[in-house]
């Protein structure tokens, strides 16, 4: 903590133990119940311990005061810093209600069954192989191997039980929107390390590739149209852009502040498209970096759950204000657990529809066709922007992948079977079959990365 010696500074050291806490306290959140008590009292009391530091960080404002004897006089009071004063009781607020909504949880109709048992079930079970309530789990669940499986009754949750796990999570997701807010705010204010400028290329065509930098530079300039023409079906990939992008940015706006102390005569360039020769360098420079500053904020508000750029993670590093510090760590464990409730309450959701879709089956099937026949096939949720599947790492400032047209929302590698190759008969006869798992699209549930960071929609777990 005193950042003497071999230690970190004691910004970085309280944004690691502030971390570390929350990861020893709240983990993955594996399931919706009440914290364990000695949990609880160790997160409040230790939380409590790291935020006192904020207590000396204060200013001076005038403040007016009375005479014992009648009269006033003004005097420089001390009041907290002002981000500290505006962010800080928010995000304890914050902090309360998701302890709230997790005590919440201590009665439910929902019950876990560990993920051994589950498939020890499906070896009795060889009639129903996918049932949502008995045998084996869906592809949605399988993906998520290490997490106990959720257990609603053979009729699914009641009207009340369901209608309260929606409210619980509309609220949390009110409660990340704030987090988020809190840490981008944060992150902006923070100043941009000497060691991350350094690492830049010279020029912004190194940083973003030819294909984007022709693109930014043309005489028409679209973002929702260049980001539709690029290779943003992986996190990675996507991820990789967003550097880029931020990268060149910061290029072209450290060329501009360094042209203009100099008060250099300006001289026409080339760079390229009908715009030959139309600025000066130094209002080149200007007008490319609100291009890229534009593109960086059309791409998040596509993925708002993008994980933190190599900017982010060098401003945690590099800070030494202990209360941007404080800010920055709380919120984002206090995001973190949000999209982690967020992600239990939509697996329970997930199996409680799927148990009144198999049940709703069956009982249409007793009176049409006379038996149990007809398992209903797996709700096909959205697809994540995302995909950790296939997606390798590349060099921070080649040439992206360029696609022609929009990716595919689809699983690649699976294509449905042809219907001129399957008889009327084949087809009356797949249908009383179990759902086939390879023709399914692989699913993933967004709050099912606080790395990422997304409001709503699909995202992968974060860890």
């Amino acid at each position: 903590m005193s950042g003497g010696g071999k230690g970190v500074c004691t910004a970085l050291a309280i944004s690691n133990a502030i971390t570390n806490l929350s990861a020893t306290v709240f983990g993955e959140l594996w399931r919706l119940e009440p914290l364990a008590p000695q949990k609880k009292a160790m997160w409040c009391r230790e939380m409590e311990w790291l935020l006192c530091v904020s207590d000396s960080i204060v200013e001076l404002v005038p403040s007016i005061q009375q005479f014992p004897g009648g009269g006033t006089y003004e005097v420089m009071a001390t009041r907290p810093r002002s981000d500290l004063y505006m962010n800080l009781p928010a995000l304890k607020k914050l902090d309360a209600m998701l302890l709230s909504m997790l005590d919440g949880f201590c009665e439910t109709e929902f019950w876990y069954v560990d993920r051994g048992i589950i498939l020890a079930e499906a070896d009795n079970h060889d009639a129903y192989p996918l049932s949502a309530s008995s045998g084996r789990p869906s592809i949605r669940q399988e993906e998520k191997w290490w997490l106990p499986c959720p257990k609603v009754p053979p009729n699914g949750l009641s009207e009340d039980a369901r209608k309260r796990l929606q409210q619980c999570r509309d609220c949390t997701n009110q409660i990340l929107k704030a987090a988020m807010a809190i840490n981008s705010s944060v992150l902006a204010e923070m100043e941009i390390p000497t060691a991350y400028l350094e690492t830049l290329p010279k020029n912004g065509k190194a940083c973003l590739g030819d294909i984007i930098y022709r693109y930014i530079t043309a005489e028409q300039f679209s973002p929702e149209c260049l980001l539709d023409c690029l290779d943003l079906s992986s996190e990675h990939h996507t991820l990789e852009i967003a550097n880029r992008i931020e990268a060149a940015v910061h290029v072209w706006k450290q060329k501009d502040w360094k042209k203009q102390p100099k008060h250099l005569k300006a001289k026409r360039s080339t760079w390229g498209g009908k715009v030959k020769g139309l600025v000066a360098d130094t209002e080149k420079n200007q007008f490319l970096a609100i291009r890229a500053e534009t593109l960086l904020h059309s791409l998040r508000l596509r993925f708002p759950g993008l994980p933190q750029t190599a900017l982010d993670m060098n401003k945690i590093q590099y800070n030494k204000d202990v209360g941007q510090s404080i800010l920055e760590s709380y919120s984002r464990v206090m995001e973190s657990l949000a999209f982690n409730i967020m992600a239990r309450i939509d697996d329970v959701l997930y199996v409680d529809d799927a148990v009144k879709r198999c049940a709703a089956a069956e009982s249409m099937a007793l009176f049409s066709r006379g038996g149990l026949g007809g398992l209903p096939i797996q709700k096909r949720m959205s697809p994540s922007p995302f995909s950790i599947q296939h997606s390798p790492f590349a060099s921070p400032f080649a040439t992206p992948t360029f696609c022609s047209s929009t990716p595919l929302t689809g699983s690649p590698g699976r294509t449905p079977p042809s219907r001129n190759k399957m008889s009327s008969k084949g087809q009356s006869e797949l249908k009383q079959e179990k759902p086939i798992p390879a023709d399914f699209e692989k699913m993933w549930s967004y709050t099912g990365n606080l790395s990422a960071r997304k409001v709503s929609g699909d995202a992968p777990e974060r860890d």
